[in-house]
């Protein structure tokens, strides 16, 4: 059977824009990658119900979101939102309302914006959080990340700069309001979140720490149960946290490492309240910026910024195991991979 996947990334040297490739998974390989769209630094991507894909970019000292139509093989424009300054890190879809979410981390912003019915995007607000920055070098301002709904249609942001994750009420007309804060160890630098199948629980990546912490979760409030590092004693040197993924049984997490170059698989334990580390794998590569599953989660795929390469992995889900497939797939700068 082949399964459609989009990459996005950077295109500061090879790379062209978003890229869809394949996964044969009788034959257990990665193949025919082929340029979607040409786009700057579309480095994260998430599409509808719909086929309307969305993706952030940047042009022109113009930085923002993009719409696209995405036929299965060529994505064609809708309309962009841009403005002047650095380009949003995350984009996401909220189908119920008809509303996407993007954050953006230069400028420490989440922006919200309307949703027609042919996938056309108009901004409808902007909250700019306050510059209560962290510690460490790095951490110069508010700096947010994430951008995605909670369980209970909240919408949660993690502030990589101020070591926060916030949480908002949203209205069907794309406004923001009833701000709540989790703050986080200073330096930790929050960066994802991946919550548990039944909402009570969720994991955030911290990247500047390399930690997960696992929170309790309910109406719009977390709370700190366990924070566990995502890295090996002997590892001394750099090290960032990047992608996060929950399997959808909830019983595996997994984390990727950006400078240990692994990722580390956990079992979740007590119901979803606390993690065990399971061990590493090699990912094969360079910066290991993002990850995602197949659909049927047998598979996992690795982009990796800085090589230039996918690597593909069998997933046990028994035991959560991850095997090596394949390391050679070639895929320029990528950052975001987008099963389809």
């Amino acid at each position: 059977m082949l399964e459609k996947f989009l990459v996005g990334g950077y295109t500061k040297r090879d790379s062209k824009g978003i890229y869809s490739f394949l996964l044969d998974t009788d034959k257990e390989e990665l193949l025919d990658l082929q340029l979607v769209t040409q786009i700057n630094g579309a480095t994260y991507l998430t599409l509808d119900q719909k086929q309307h894909l969305y993706a952030v970019a940047t042009d022109n000292g113009q930085g923002g979101t993009r719409a696209f139509f995405f036929d299965g093989s060529i994505a064609t424009p809708l309309n962009s939102v841009t403005a002047p300054g650095a380009s949003n890190c995350y984009v996401a879809v909220d189908e119920a309302r008809d509303l996407v979410y993007a954050a953006n981390y230069h400028l420490g912003e989440v922006r919200v914006y309307k949703r027609s019915s042919d996938g056309q995007i108009i901004l409808t607000d902007t909250v700019k959080h306050e510059d209560h920055h962290g510690p460490k070098p790095e951490q110069k301002g508010a700096l947010c990340h994430f951008s995605n709904l909670t369980p209970d249609q909240r919408l949660a942001v993690c502030d990589l700069g101020n070591d926060a994750v916030y949480t908002y009420a949203v209205s069907t007309d794309g406004k923001l309001s009833d701000e709540k804060i989790y703050q986080s160890r200073a330096g930790s630098g929050d960066r994802h979140l991946a919550f548990s199948p039944d909402g009570k629980y969720a994991y955030l990546a911290c990247e500047l720490d390399s930690t997960v912490e696992v929170l309790a979760y309910q109406d719009g409030t977390f709370s700190l149960l366990q924070k566990i590092t995502t890295l090996p004693d002997q590892h001394t040197g750099f090290n960032g946290v990047a992608a996060i993924r929950l399997s959808a049984d909830g019983k595996f997490l997994y984390v990727s490492n950006r400078g240990h170059d692994s990722i580390i698989t956990y079992t979740v334990i007590n119901d979803g309240s606390a993690l065990e580390i399971q061990g590493w794998t090699d990912t094969k590569g360079n910066i290991p910026r993002d990850f995602n599953f197949n659909h049927t989660e047998d598979f996992l795929i690795v982009a990796h910024q800085d090589s230039d390469n996918l690597s593909l992995f069998k997933r046990n889900p028994s035991t959560g195991q991850l095997t090596l497939l394949q390391d050679d797939f070639y895929a320029p700068e990528g950052t975001c991979v987008l099963p389809i």
